[in-house]
């Protein structure tokens, strides 16, 4: 008997990774927990998490960033989003190879699975779902007047493009980042007060990603999400524009300088 029989077989250890998009409150958080248990319910000896790709915490990013000290050999991304835009595999394989080039820590295999519309169950899921309905109280109550018919308090913007060029450098997780931000740094309520929004093209496509900070009117290009964190301390609290990324407003054209590296 070779030397090699008396090893102990060693079992391939995998991560589920449930991901969605948003999740604003409580609930879909518990949502997303239920699945993940009746995941491992059937998975026994699995690793089962989840993540949300855009607004919503844990990100992508930091899901995946806490398996790899899980020393898996491989893990499974699950999508439920439904529709399925055509450009999310784009999107995903460029963020997981730019995460992957900024690691030491050694990465597992990554598979994902198809969306959820292709699945054989789909019909008999939407059956079952149709014997869950309850009517809607669409009847008019009294008439109240909407916080949203306020002009906000916040004295800062921040523009996030959303132009072609963008979304192909990473723009949509820029966003994420962003969003998850104000949401634990309060940035709404601390110091002058900050809103965010997407935008369409802001111009200097060549320095993709790119947003831009009101009042100043202050461009920042070549941004990846440690940049995103500095600009929300420097510029966004404390006042101070972050150089290494930033274009002033000068009412001329100005030429652009070379991105700065990132890591």
């Amino acid at each position: 008997m070779s030397a090699d029989r008396n090893l102990p077989d060693v079992a391939f250890r995998r991560a589920i990774l449930l991901i969605a998009k948003s999740a604003f409150a409580a609930a879909p958080h518990l949502q997303m927990q239920r699945l993940a248990d009746l995941v491992t319910a059937f998975q026994p000896g699995t690793v089962v998490r989840f993540a949300f790709t855009e607004q919503g915490t844990p990100s992508l990013r930091e899901a995946l960033s806490a398996l790899l000290d899980e020393n898996l050999d491989g893990i499974v991304i699950v999508p439920l989003v439904l529709p399925m835009e055509p450009s999310f595999h784009i999107w995903l394989t460029k963020s997981l190879k730019r995460w992957k080039s900024s690691e030491e820590r050694q990465w597992p295999a990554l598979s994902i699975a198809r969306d959820i519309a292709s699945s054989a169950l789909m019909m008999p899921l939407i059956r079952n779902l149709l014997e869950t309905q309850e009517e809607i109280d669409v009847s008019l109550g009294r008439a109240s007047i909407a916080e949203g018919s306020l002009v906000p308090p916040q004295k800062r913007r921040v523009l996030v493009c959303a132009g072609g060029a963008c979304n192909s450098a990473g723009a949509d997780v820029i966003w994420n980042h962003l969003r998850n931000q104000q949401e634990r740094r309060k940035l709404r309520v601390t110091g002058d007060g900050t809103m965010t929004a997407k935008s369409t093209c802001l111009g200097p496509c060549n320095l993709a990603p790119v947003l831009q900070v009101f009042p100043e009117g202050t461009y920042y290009g070549g941004v990846n999400e440690e940049a995103v964190d500095r600009i929300i301390t420097r510029h966004l609290l404390d006042g101070h524009v972050v150089e290494d990324f930033a274009y002033y407003p000068t009412g001329r054209k100005q030429r652009l300088r070379a991105p700065p590296k990132q890591n």
